[in-house]
């Protein structure tokens, strides 16, 4: 699933290909993809005429701000923006065209079909749901280690399970958990009010970090992800711990471990991370 590094690139990207583009008609092709309207004319009838003004980014939310309207997308697994011609064949996982007219199209594309829009009176969406229950953005000015340790510091479940939810610190998915708390030197299994002051100060340095020099990268192609012009992400030739089972550790050379907290697939080194 995308993490907010690779949403953050889709988000850059899809500033250079679709600013200031008219949309002419809107092609539906799997109605459960539009949540918001549930009604797929009205959706498609709203957005004509709108033009994409600039795109930002909650999350792992992209919000794209038209004239009217913010379209709220959430790619989940699989989901793919990219800008075509529109005598470009389209390939079969294509679900949402953006005809606009000046003869280009932006396709969203879903093999595994469980990606979601919600289209909102513009600026609407920040007090609705799914966006109303996010947490604090990583870059925020207001994500502070006070504010991470005000969040967390009584909490009795295990910080893996906490820094995969959205509610408390939003973009962070399986992947950067585990690198974020490899950098930080904290066991995935420990509980939120065992950490101490400075834990928290070397959590919260560890998710800004290791997010920002993600999106360096432009993301991590683990599976299938490329941003909107196709392009891979690199960040996973920089990857110290996910995907290394039995592999030796950056720092000290003990083979990395894996378990599952939470249900999810965890890596970390049994010496470096107390």
């Amino acid at each position: 699933m995308p993490e907010l590094p690779e949403v953050e690139t889709v988000k850059r990207t899809l500033n250079e290909l679709i600013i200031d583009k008219k949309i002419e008609k809107v092609t539906v092709t799997l109605a459960r993809i539009i949540i918001k309207p549930d009604d797929v004319p009205l959706f498609s009838a709203l957005l004509q005429g709108q033009t994409f003004r600039s795109v930002h980014r909650r999350g792992k939310f992209l919000r794209l701000m038209l004239d009217d309207y913010t379209l709220v997308s959430h790619l989940r697994m699989e989901g793919k923006y990219g800008l075509y011609e529109a005598d470009d064949a389209v390939d079969k996982h294509t679900h949402v065209i953006f005809h606009f007219t000046d003869g280009t199209e932006l396709r969203y594309n879903d093999v595994r079909q469980f990606g979601t829009m919600h289209l909102f009176a513009k600026d609407d969406d920040l007090s609705a749901r799914p966006l109303s229950q996010l947490g604090l953005e990583p870059f925020a000015s207001d994500f502070t280690a006070a504010s991470l340790t005000t969040l967390l510091q009584n909490k009795k479940s295990k910080i893996k399970s906490l820094l995969l939810n959205q509610s408390y610190v939003v973009g962070i998915g399986n992947i950067y958990a585990d690198e974020i708390l490899y950098a930080a030197n904290i066991h995935p299994e420990r509980t939120a009010d065992q950490l101490s002051q400075e834990d928290m100060q070397k959590l919260h340095t560890a998710i800004v970090a290791i997010l920002q020099e993600a999106v360096n990268k432009g993301g991590s192609s683990i599976k299938s992800y490329v941003n909107g012009q196709g392009e891979m992400g690199m960040f996973q030739q920089q990857l110290r711990v996910y995907g290394r089972k039995e592999e030796p550790c950056f720092t000290c050379g003990t083979p990395l471990n894996k378990i599952v907290v939470g249900g999810r697939g965890t890596h970390y080194c049994t010496q470096c991370q107390s």
